[in-house]
C-alpha cells in the first residue's frame, strides 16, 4: 500500500489551499516530544512562512551535509538525493524564535484557554464534520474503541477540521529545528536530536512515495494534515482508513478520523472509560502537595484518592483504575480540578497538556451535544 505523499495529498499543500498555521505548544506529542507546542499559540501569513527565510541554503553547511550522508546509509536513501534535498532547505530564523520558551511566562488560566477552543464556530463546524462523516467516525469507534467526540474534539482543536493546516515548508522547519536548534532553550540538545529524527522520518516518507519534499506544507514544528501528525507519528499511526491504497492526512477525512483513533488505541485507550470525573477539595482537610506530585500521571486507587481528601461521588467510586488529581489554574483566580482516568492520561499523549486534552474534551461533548447526542 502506498503512502498518499504524491498527487492529491501534497498537491493541496503546494497550491496554498491550507490557511493560517497551527501548531501545538509541546512542539511533539505525535512522536512524543514537544509535538506537538500549545494549539493555536501563533499564526502566520502565507508571507511570513516564506519570506523570512536566510539566504542560501544547507548544501554549505558541513555537518547539515555530514548528517545527510548518515541519514541516507540509515534509511538506505540514495545519498545523491538525500544530500539534494537538505541542500534546498532554508534556514527559517522566525521559527528558532517560535519553540523557544516565553522570557516572562504568562500565568495559566484555563477559562481564556478553554474559550479560543470551545466557541461557537468551532462547535458549529465540528456538528458540520460529524454530520458528514459520521458513517466513518462509527466505523472508527467501532473498530478502535474511541469514541467519536474525542475523535472530532482533536481534529477540531488541532487545525478547525482543516481549515488551518500551515503555511511553512516542512523541509524548512525541520531542518532549521534539526541544524539551528536555538541553544537557549532549556532542554535544546534533546529537541534538536528529536527533530534530527523527525526530519529522517519526512525524507524517508517522500522518497518512498515518489514526492517533491519541498511540495509539503504543514506547522512550523513540521506537523502536517488535519491531525497535524509528525512525520514519525504518519509513519507509525496513520492507516488507509478509506481503503483507496494510500494514506493521506490532508484531504481524506476517512484516514484523518481512523488515524487519530489509531493513535489513541495504540496508547491503550480503553473503551467506554471516561476521561474524567468531578472532585470535591476542602480547603484544610485535602492534601494537596501528595495529590498533585504525580501531575497527570494516574497514580491514586480510589480509596487512597478519597484518603487524602479527594471527595468523588456517583460512578466515580466506582472506577476501577487509577487516578490523577489534575488541576487547571485560572490565573488569579481559584484553580479548577477534576479527577483524571488513565483515557485523560492518553488523551494528553496526543499534547503533553492538561489544557489541551480538557479542550479537546470539552469540544467533542460540546459538538456531541450540539448534534443531540
Amino acid at each position: 500500500m502506498g503512502l498518499g505523499l504524491a498527487s492529491a495529498c501534497w498537491a493541496t499543500a503546494k497550491s496554498g489551499q491550507q490557511t493560517t498555521s497551527h501548531k501545538h505548544a509541546k512542539a511533539a506529542s505525535h512522536g512524543q516530544a514537544s509535538k506537538k507546542t500549545k494549539p493555536g499559540k501563533a499564526k502566520h501569513t502565507a508571507a511570513a512562512a516564506s519570506g523570512t527565510a536566510s539566504s542560501g541554503g544547507y548544501g554549505s553547511r558541513p555537518d547539515a551535509m555530514q548528517w545527510a550522508d548518515e541519514a541516507a546509509a540509515r534509511g538506505d536513501l540514495p545519498v545523491s538525493w538525500v544530500r539534494q534535498q537538505v541542500g534546498m532547505a532554508r534556514r527559517i530564523p522566525q521559527i528558532e524564535q517560535l519553540v523557544l520558551p516565553a522570557a516572562t511566562p504568562a500565568a495559566k488560566n484555563w477559562e481564556a484557554y478553554r474559550s479560543r477552543f470551545i466557541e461557537p464556530r468551532r462547535i458549529e463546524a465540528g456538528a458540520a464534520f460529524w454530520q458528514r462523516h459520521q458513517g466513518t467516525l462509527a466505523r472508527a469507534e467501532q473498530t478502535y474503541g474511541v469514541p467519536a467526540e474525542i475523535i472530532v474534539g482533536i481534529i477540531g482543536v488541532e487545525t478547525l477540521y482543516g481549515q488551518h493546516m500551515g503555511k511553512f515548508r516542512i523541509l524548512d522547519a525541520l531542518a532549521t529545528l534539526a541544524f539551528d536548534f536555538p541553544s537557549a532553550h532549556p532542554r535544546a540538545t534533546e529537541r534538536q536530536a528529536f527533530f534530527r529524527s523527525e526530519l529522517d522520518h519526512f525524507l524517508r516518507l517522500t522518497q518512498h512515495a515518489g514526492t517533491d519534499p519541498t511540495s509539503v506544507r504543514g506547522s512550523y514544528a513540521g506537523a502536517m494534515g488535519m491531525p497535524q501528525f509528525m512525520p514519525s507519528s504518519w509513519s507509525r499511526f496513520a492507516v488507509d482508513f478509506d481503503g483507496d491504497g494510500r494514506i493521506d492526512l490532508f484531504n481524506s477525512p476517512a484516514d484523518v478520523i481512523g488515524s487519530v483513533a489509531n493513535y489513541f488505541k495504540s496508547f491503550q485507550w480503553k473503551t467506554g472509560l471516561p476521561t474524567h470525573y468531578p472532585v470535591t477539595l476542602t480547603p484544610g482537610q485535602t492534601d494537596m502537595d501528595a495529590l498533585l506530585a504525580p501531575d497527570i500521571l494516574p497514580t491514586f486507587s480510589v480509596e487512597s484518592f478519597a484518603a487524602k481528601g479527594a471527595q468523588l461521588e456517583g460512578a466515580a467510586l466506582q472506577h476501577p483504575g487509577q487516578l490523577a488529581l489534575i488541576e487547571l489554574r485560572n490565573g488569579e483566580g481559584a484553580p479548577s480540578y477534576v479527577a483524571g482516568t488513565e483515557n485523560f492520561y492518553v488523551v494528553t499523549r496526543y499534547n503533553w497538556s492538561s489544557y489541551y486534552a480538557m479542550a479537546v474534551i470539552e469540544l467533542g461533548q460540546a459538538v456531541a451535544q450540539r448534534m443531540g447526542r
